[in-house]
């Protein structure tokens, strides 16, 4: 895709003058993309009705590319995420939380990417004490660096643990970023999210005037490249959706690698999900790994991935990368562990195997919005919500409806103890 010639509309420049948050003016105040906050992604995705975006985590250079690419042909507003474990100070990617947002204003301007997009640190994991105190510095940082919408996620901890952890946190965020909480580890069909979890976060929250844009659930999801007939459980999801519907919190659909394109568009169109991330796939195609429907990597008769010569990365590098899992006893999902090494390595290729690495991505990507979570030109009502606003800043989409004096923390403590919840077992859930 060249960089774009045409005339920007006055709708497109008045947004870019009112819609980007304070901290994409200061980075980049002569950029012409429109990286916004994810409330504006979210009140797009529900403007049109029964649609969710895809959050693509940008394990590489390439696959941000080819995502922006996607949403740009698709019309479609996006987000650009990475998780802690990915790019975190513990991260396996070079892509990271405090690169994330240049790399993406960068290709947004090199394109001319016009269709609105936020920049999300998913999956900020809260495990402990100290993980919270260690926040309060952390996260201020990740804002000073671009992102502009946040995941806490402290569902590792029991349950008045989780809702006091985001309390706490909160006034690090800022009021005007995109905001997703979860309830449950995402682990496939162990410890599955229930509607009484689900309320006690969300109703908690609310009684502190804390309005979470997205609720991430255990609904069944799995990480990396798992396929299960169990899959995401569409009739849970909507039940807890239905719940909380009042609280006006859209769902954020993790895991969806490893789900069929039916069940996907089930839960587009069956539940309040306006956010889904892929991640796995996305790495997968960069690499040129034959994927199927589910985005699940296809695997020879001897467990080895299906490196397909004309995609991907070179047959060169591809052997290299291959001989390196070896040596380093990595296998399946862990084959992720290899985006840090190999980062520059993919920069160094060829431009036609660079371009066609991307290229994986956009179609697979702008397949997705387009044909399964119906996202297409989502990008103009992201646009008119930021015209209707005036401002950067959307605001809750509901006040409070909760009363504090029953939210104290001895109460939340109390109320947690007659919740009947299955953590399911402990485990690497992190991406």
């Amino acid at each position: 895709m060249s960089s774009m010639e045409t005339k920007l509309s006055p709708e497109f420049e008045k947004a870019l003058d009112i819609g980007r948050p304070p901290n994409i003016v200061r980075l980049f105040p002569n950029s012409k993309a429109l990286i916004v906050s994810g409330k504006v992604i979210d009140r797009a995705m529900i403007k049109k009705g029964k649609a969710m975006t895809i959050a693509a985590n940008g394990r590489n250079h390439f696959v941000i590319r080819g995502a922006l690419a996607a949403a740009q042909r698709a019309n479609a507003a996006i987000i650009i995420e990475i998780a802690k474990s990915e790019g975190g100070k513990s991260a396996y990617c070079a892509v990271n939380y405090w690169n994330l947002a240049r790399q993406v204003d960068a290709i947004c301007n090199e394109l001319g990417i016009t269709v609105p997009m936020a920049v999300h640190a998913d999956h900020y994991g809260i495990k402990s004490r100290e993980d919270v105190e260690m926040a309060k510095v952390e996260i201020p940082s990740m804002f000073d660096a671009g992102i502009t919408s946040i995941a806490v996620d402290a569902s590792h901890l029991p349950d008045d643990e989780n809702l006091l952890a985001n309390i706490e946190l909160n006034p690090y965020i800022p009021k005007w970023a995109g905001y997703e909480t979860e309830v449950g580890e995402i682990k496939g069909k162990e410890g599955l999210s229930t509607v009484e979890e689900a309320l006690f976060l969300i109703q908690g929250l609310n009684a502190h005037d804390i309005f979470p844009d997205w609720i991430a659930l255990n609904n069944g999801t799995t990480h990396g490249i798992e396929e299960s007939d169990q899959g995401i459980q569409v009739e849970l999801t909507k039940e807890i959706h239905q719940a909380l519907a009042k609280y006006k919190v859209s769902g954020a659909q993790h895991g969806t690698s490893g789900n069929s394109s039916e069940r996907l568009r089930r839960i587009a169109q069956e539940t309040n999900t306006t956010k889904a991330n892929v991640a796995t796939a996305l790495q997968m195609i960069t690499w040129g790994v034959k994927v199927n429907d589910y985005g699940n990597a296809l695997l020879d008769e001897n467990g080895e991935f299906v490196k397909m010569p004309d995609q991907g990365v070179s047959q060169e590098l591809w052997v290299e990368m291959v001989a390196y899992a070896k040596e380093k006893g990595l296998k399946g999902g862990n084959y992720k562990k290899l985006n840090l090494p190999f980062e520059n390595k993919l920069h160094a290729l060829p431009k036609g195997i660079r371009e066609r690495m991307a290229k994986g991505v956009e179609d697979f990507v702008y397949d997705l919005l387009t044909n399964v979570f119906n996202a297409a030109d989502t990008a103009p009502l992201a646009i008119e919500a930021i015209l209707e606003a005036g401002t950067y800043d959307l605001g809750p989409k509901v006040g409070r409806l909760e009363d504090p004096s029953e939210w104290t923390e001895e109460k939340i403590r109390e109320k947690a103890k007659r919740l009947g919840s299955d953590k399911g077992p402990k485990g690497d859930f992190d991406d």
